[in-house]
């Protein structure tokens, strides 16, 4: 996958993503919108069948003011009579056709909208699902803001088309049709001065349909940029405040609107020759028709009410062509929308369950690393040749510089990441033949800064132990030593957390992530600085709780402070992708090599820092 992001340039946010999908963008949408319709066909057809009836109401009115024009009015001896009964008829016709147009049009909206929102909550479900199952690099390498739009705002974008769309569609081209085979039953030659246009309208349609699938999809990918800014405003306020950087990120942001409404404004204008047309389209076909009309009046080959009904009849005609405008500005806005959410679904994951995973042995938490390489970039590998056996049941440390592949090896176990050679293995079996969850409830972690869900403490640590009663949950706390901070948080182990655990602490979030490791009670647990967010006091008050927490499974412990190392079975020192040293802590300070001199260092600043000021 890595090798797709190389270049001379980096790839922009649309290239990256056709990358992870390894496909180009798709720009027929039409057959991937169709399946979605599955679900509520009857529905759609229910609303096909109404439509109809609303066509057929609309055009009889028409007939109804032929009659009343051609014999509402008797001619007698004595003047002009009204045709009373004939008038009282219409009028009533007339009424009910308004009052079944109102009740089957709202009918049809409701079959519509129902239909809709069904087909939009799955597709919603469908998208939210697969952003779970993709890969962490895919998370790594693309913008919080962008999978958020991706997952919102387009598929709100495809609301409109899909709501009011496919009713209007159809009943623009069944109005077209039926007003076409009137107006040839009225008079052929009235049809056929007005089809005199239509060529024109179809060749003005297809270059603005063309035109616009291009103008959508770079408005659409402008509203991503700036939304996606937003999110990582929201995200990262505190470093904005921090380094005074809130002029230039609002700087950056107006920048970015800037750039959407240019190209939308750009793109309407663009765009906007399609509506005059169909206007100046529609006076000319209306021109015709009044003249044709006006000659066949005077050669006696229609009635004066025949005309007026044809009128009608063109108004009919001609209101669907002036309709394209909005219908296919929606669609093509839609599609745009469209395209982004199925290149989203058909990125596959990196990361895939193998056909037939292996069964889970029983827990003995052995896990070796077997001449493991691996980069980030095939080019520059993070770990090179990496060998280390960790026993059932021991706590091994691993120490070293940042950035030299501590927390790597983390992502390698749980595999988030693959390995590019060698294997990773738990209980002597590769971790690339376990199914991934099975092999994540093997393993738990606790991270240096590890999220909350919003709910409370007890909602956050069922996600471990989802069956578990309330009572259950605070046992474990207290096994565990940490309720004598979260029974003193305001409304104890029942408080409100906040967004990402907002409203705690970060040694508090970080005692409620210990318990929920304990919960899940995993063969193989990893702490990658698990302790580096809480004050001495309180780490030491639960480095008891964390032997308990270790006992009777194989503890990996990625520290910086090294105080709280000292009594692990074993010490790995990684540097530079590989293991430098490996013993016991007394072993290690007699050595007097790079453990020796990191421990040091540290005793030296942790003098410094505890000397009175």
């Amino acid at each position: 996958m890595a090798n797709d992001f190389r270049g001379d340039k980096p790839l922009n946010d649309i290239e990256l993503e056709q990358a992870f999908a390894r496909k180009k963008l798709d720009r027929s949408m039409f057959w991937r919108l169709l399946p979605l319709l599955q679900d509520v066909k009857g529905r759609i057809l229910a609303v096909i069948l109404l439509e109809i009836v609303l066509v057929g109401v609309i055009f009889i009115r028409p007939w109804f003011l032929r009659e009343v024009i051609d014999n509402g009015f008797i001619q007698t001896a004595q003047g002009i009579v009204l045709n009373t009964p004939l008038l009282v008829w219409m009028s009533v016709a007339t009424g009910l056709s308004w009052v079944l147009r109102f009740g089957v049009g709202s009918f049809s909206q409701y079959l519509a909208g129902t239909a809709a929102i069904s087909i939009l909550n799955k597709l919603r479900i469908r998208v939210f699902s697969h952003i779970q199952a993709l890969s962490v690099r895919y998370f790594d390498q693309t913008k919080a803001g962008r999978i958020i739009s991706r997952a919102d705002r387009d598929i709100d974008t495809l609301e409109p088309l899909l709501v009011q769309g496919p009713p209007e569609l159809f009943s623009a081209m069944l109005r077209l049709v039926v007003a076409s085979i009137a107006l040839w039953w009225i008079s052929p030659k009235l049809f056929l001065a007005l089809a005199s246009i239509v060529p024109f309208l179809i060749l003005g349609t297809w270059l603005f349909k063309r035109i616009s699938e291009k103008i959508w999809g770079r408005v659409a990918e402008a509203r991503a940029r700036f939304t996606a800014h937003l999110v990582e405003t929201v995200s990262g306020v505190r470093i904005l405040k921090q380094t005074v950087n809130e002029s230039s990120n609002a700087r950056r942001y107006r920048g970015l609107l800037e750039d959407f409404n240019n190209i939308l404004i750009k793109g309407s204008m663009k765009s906007s020759w399609f509506l005059p047309l169909t206007q100046v389209l529609s006076t000319v076909g209306m021109a015709f028709l009044l003249m044709v009309g006006g000659i066949g009046i005077a050669d006696q080959e229609m009635t004066v009410g025949q005309l007026a009904q044809s009128l009608f009849y063109v108004q009919l005609f001609l209101g669907p062509l002036q309709e394209l405008n909005d219908l296919f500005e929606r669609y093509t806005s839609g599609a745009s929308s469209a395209q982004r959410i199925f290149l989203m679904l058909d990125t596959e994951p990196e990361i895939q369950d193998p056909q037939t995973p292996a069964i889970p042995k029983q827990q003995s938490g052995k896990v070796e690393f077997d001449n493991v390489i691996f980069g980030y970039l095939p080019e520059k590998p993070v770990i090179r040749g990496f060998n280390l056996d960790i026993h059932p049941g021991e706590v091994l440390a691993i120490v070293g510089p940042t950035g030299h592949g501590k927390s790597t090896l983390v992502q390698l176990l749980t595999r988030f990441y693959e390995v590019n050679a060698g294997a990773v293995k738990i209980d002597g079996q590769d971790v690339r033949e376990y199914a991934q969850q099975d092999l994540r409830r093997k393993v738990g972690i606790v991270l240096q800064d590890n999220v909350l869900f919003s709910g409370t403490v007890l909602d956050n640590l069922r996600l471990a132990a989802p069956e578990a009663g309330d009572e259950a949950l605070i046992a474990a706390a207290r096994e565990l030593g940490a309720d004598e901070v979260l029974e003193r948080l305001p409304a104890g182990y029942r408080t409100a957390v906040g967004p990402l655990g907002a409203f705690l602490s970060h040694g508090q979030r970080q005692l409620v992530c210990l318990v929920r490791a304990y919960l899940a009670n995993p063969a193989v647990l990893v702490l990658d600085e698990a302790t580096s967010a809480v004050d001495i006091h309180t780490e030491r008050r639960i480095q008891t709780a964390l032997r308990r927490l270790c006992e009777g499974r194989t503890a990996i412990i990625i520290a910086h402070r090294l105080a709280t190392i000292r009594d692990a079975d074993r010490i790995a020192v990684i540097w530079d992708g590989n293991i430098q040293e490996l013993g016991n802590h007394q072993q290690l300070i007699t050595q007097g090599g790079a453990y020796s001199r990191l421990y040091q260092a540290y005793e030296e600043a942790s003098n410094t820092n505890n000397q009175p000021a």
